[in-house]
Parts: structure tokens; sequence; C-alpha cells
């Protein structure tokens, strides 16, 4: 298994061996406390489950993920996920062992708070159910990570020995679905998980975001079990108390942390608990690096006020010569392109040039400017410090994702009524600023499905969840292979009718719908196979 479980295990086998041969010592150390001494403290439980938050998930992995999907690229290969995004990862990738290590190692710390939550002394049977429903919720987080992208995995729910991790198989990944499923429904069945929280536990893992994340993994497993998904959704619109945040542009700022429309976030702090992520996509004229950088496709897929999509659009609604003109008004929340502007905290705008050439934010100025010619508006915080870190809370479940995947589950087969249709859709196009009828109206004509699949990337686009999506609906091959583009610039060399050109993609079917097995993990258990064609 990874690094931290062997370490965990290696100490604990040395204590044991060392005890067992000599006995009659006191081998009690008093420069560190034992683990006995640790799990007879009442506050232990405390800091292991906040240890097992820290560890959920971070800014980079949620923007970074879209690097993966025709929504985003980040033009460093030698570090993230570019690789994946490409195809061009191996069984040696170093961002494919990264996400196999950090998820195993998040599972150890719940397992091991889990396997000891019952000898801590002095919590109430309230609390300690909270404790327990927190880490089950946090592990099968992880397990969804890691089964959603290498499908068959190691799957254990105590604390393993270094023998056992290196002789431990791959469980079959519908018995990990059916384990996990069953353990989020005791959370939520049996109340461990309060619906709400006071001011000093805001962000804490609630009965809705179990219910949520429920919703989410029965959702990655199709057709089957679409039917599934529709009363759990329903119990969080009907009965959660969750509401749109007014302001889709605002929703995403430090102004409006923890308001009504959040099911969980990622908690960070100004000073005390930061991240970089904004140095890895604002301009340089704001100090950033744009190495991540949305993409035209992203870009294309937004559809006109009046409710087309651009492809379909007719003139009088998509102007190719004002492409920005009378679009969803969610693409300037999202994207910066030439004319639109980042707010200043003191309520000026500033605005970007993006063309080509131009200083210092323009195509191909410099190093620093974007590989596509766009910069990421969401997730701006104006009032990040002087070195670019922010304390802005990075959101990994939300409201308007319930109603999505309301309205998707229907839609998949085919339930999707008009009446549906205005408590999912319209209310998400109507806090976008959409005002026609036909953009407001349930369509009468076209896919449905389709019509859905293209909000929820609207509606969520940057948000960490497309990659799943594209594998989901198994449309990966269709987004992820020949050239993905940026901006216009109407050349002819480098470019696909004057769209940039920015990187050449692969997605072999048969092979990358499943990440390999990192070979380290094979070399040190020869009972882990391998994925097809790997």
């Amino acid at each position: 298994m990874n690094k931290y479980i062997k370490r965990s295990c290696l100490a604990i086998a040395i204590t044991c061996l060392f005890l067992g041969a000599c006995h009659d010592l006191d081998l009690t150390p008093h420069d560190r406390e034992t683990d006995t001494e640790y799990w007879n403290k009442p506050e232990s439980a405390m800091y292991m489950i906040n240890k097992c938050y820290q560890g959920m998930n971070n800014a980079d992995e949620v923007l970074y993920a879209d690097a993966m999907t025709d929504n985003a690229y980040t033009k460093v290969n030698s570090s993230h996920n570019q690789a994946i995004g490409n195809g061009s990862y191996s069984t040696a990738d170093n961002y494919v062992r990264s996400v196999w290590d950090y998820r195993y190692s998040g599972i150890h710390q719940c397992n091991q708070l889990l396997d000891n939550l019952d000898r801590v002394p002095g919590l109430s049977d309230e609390l300690r159910n909270r404790y327990r429903g927190e880490a089950i919720f946090i592990r099968a987080y992880h397990y969804f990570e890691l089964y959603s992208k290498f499908g068959d995995v190691p799957f254990f729910t105590t604390v393993i020995s270094i023998e056992e991790s290196k002789t431990i198989g791959r469980t079959a990944k519908s018995e990990i679905v059916n384990s996990l499923l069953t353990q989020l429904s005791e959370v939520i069945d049996n109340d461990y998980l309060p619906t709400s929280y006071d001011a000093e536990n805001t962000g804490r893992i609630t009965r809705w975001a179990a219910m949520g994340l429920k919703a989410r993994m029965l959702l990655f497993e199709g057709a089957g079990r679409y039917n599934e998904v529709i009363p759990i959704t329903n119990r969080i619109i009907n009965e959660g108390g969750f509401s749109l945040h007014g302001d889709y542009e605002g929703l995403f700022t430090t102004a409006h942390e923890n308001n009504a429309e959040v099911l969980l976030d990622v908690q960070y702090k100004p000073v005390d608990r930061e991240h970089s992520v904004q140095y890895h996509f604002l301009p340089p004229s704001l100090g950033g690096y744009s190495q991540l950088s949305p993409l035209q496709e992203l870009v294309d897929s937004y559809i006109t006020l009046d409710g087309y999509p651009i492809t379909e659009a007719p003139s009088s609604s998509f102007d190719p010569a004002d492409p920005f003109a009378n679009r969803d008004p969610r693409l300037a929340a999202t994207v910066i392109y030439t004319g639109n502007s980042y707010t200043l905290v003191d309520g000026s705008e500033h605005a970007i040039d993006s063309r080509r050439g131009a200083a210092p934010d323009g195509f191909g100025f410099s190093s620093d400017a974007s590989a596509t010619g766009y910069y990421i508006k969401k997730y701006w915080d104006n009032t990040y410090r002087s070195n670019l870190l922010s304390g802005l809370n990075i959101i990994l479940m939300r409201y308007a994702d319930i109603l999505l995947m309301h309205a998707e589950a229907l839609a998949e087969q085919g339930q999707l009524t008009s009446t549906e249709w205005n408590r999912t859709i319209r209310p998400l196009r109507v806090r976008a600023g959409f005002t026609e009828p036909r953009a407001l109206e349930f369509p009468t004509g076209g896919d449905l499905k389709e019509i859905v699949r293209r909000e929820r990337r609207s509606e969520l686009a940057l948000e960490g969840l497309r990659h799943k999506d594209i594998i989901r609906w198994r449309i990966a091959e269709q987004v992820l292979n020949g050239w993905s583009h940026g901006l216009y610039t109407g050349d002819a060399a480098g470019t696909d009718n004057g769209y940039v050109r920015v990187e050449n993609r692969r997605f072999d079917a048969g092979k990358h719908y499943l990440w390999p097995i990192p070979q380290n993990e094979r070399d040190l258990n020869s009972n882990l196979t391998q994925n097809p064609e790997w």
C-alpha cells in the first residue's frame, strides 16, 4: 500500500516485537505518547477527525481536475495532471501515483480513528456517532476518488499490517460501491450526522452532504441506478432547506462563503490555512503565471441568451464576429476574455486584453501569459494577500449540483417533465440571468439528455466535476481526441479555422477509461493485477 500505511504498520510491528522479547522492562517512552496513551484522551478523537478533514481534498486538486477534460489545459508538463488530459501517462506516472498515495493515506487516517473511537473516554454517544459518521463519509469520499479512476482497488475498513499490505488484492468495484453505499445509509438512517452546525463548527459534514455523496456515487454507476438517485435528491430538495445563492459570480467569493447553497466545501482561512491556486490561474498583470487556463471548447459550450447552442443559433442570436455578446452570463462569470474584467477589492475593474501579443496578458506575449488566451475568473479572490495566498473556501458540493443530478437521473430515464424542469433547470437559468422564454421554458424539441448535460457543464465548470462526467457518460473518446484549442486569431498556421491549436490529445477507449495501477505498488505487491492494456 502507500508509504503512510507502511510506515505506520512498521512502527507498530517493531514495537510489538520489542515488547514480546522484553516484557519485564518499562518500555513506555517518556519523550512522546504511545498509541494507548493517545487514545485515552477525550480530545484525541477531535484531533484525528480534523486531520481527516484536512486530507479530504484541496484547492489544487479541485481546479486542476478540469485539465484532464475538454474544459481546461495546464501548460507545465512536469507537474499536475497534463499527461492525463493528453493521454501520454504511463504506469510510472507521478500524478497517478500521487492520487493513489494521497487517497490511501486519507483512508488510513479514517481507519485509525474508526478502529480506536470506542476507546476514547468522555465522549457522549451523540458526539461519538458524529465522529464515526464524519470518518465514514471521508473514507467513502476517498474510495470514490479511487474506484472512479482505477476501477477495482484494494478495499479495507480497518488498519492493516505490513504483511497484509504486501499481499492484499483488488476488490471488485461493484462490491466496493455496495459496501460504501451501505455504510453511508447507516450514517444517514441512524442520524449519526446533524443536519446543521453552529458557527463554531461551520464546514463540517452534515447528513445532507452524506446524502449528496450517496447520490453522486449512484449517478456514477449509470443506467442501472438512476432510479435510486431520485428519492435522495428529492429529499434534499424538499427537506434540506438549501437555496440557490442570488449571485452566481458572488457564490465563489470570500464575501459569500458558507451560504445557503453550499453542502460541503474545503475550509480555508486567511493566514492560518491558505492555498496558492490564485497564482496558478491569474494573468501576469495580477501577478499570476496562468499555468491553468480554460479552453475554447469550454467557451463554445455556453448557450445564447435565447437558449441556442452556438452551433445551432441563428445569425440574430450568435455573431462569430462578436462571440461573447448575447451569451449565457455564467461564461463571463467563469472565464476571462478580452473585454472582461476582474473586480478589485476597491470596486474598480481590472480589464484584460488577451489578444495576440498584447502586453502583458496577451496570447504569446510571454511564458507567463495564458496558453489559450483565456483566464479563469471563477474562484478569483480579490482579498488575496500580496504573495497570492488566499483563504477562499473551495466548494466540493452545492445545491445546484443536487438539482442537476435530479434532472439528469430523470432525463436519462425519459422522465424529465416540465414540472421537474421548473424545479431544477429553470431556477439555475433564472439565477444565471436568463430572461428569454425560449431559454427558460421546458424544451419541446431536442435531446433532453444533452440539454441537461450541457447545463451541468456550464453551471459547474472548473469545479472539478467534469472529469467524472465524461467518464461516466462514456464520451471521453469524443472530447479528448485531436487538438484542443485556444482563442481565435485568424492565423492560417498553427490553427484550426483560425482557432489556436493548444494540445494534440489522445484518448484510447479500450485503455484510458481506467488508470493504471502504479507500477511501484505492483512491485511491492504481486497480488495487484493490472488494468486492461496497461
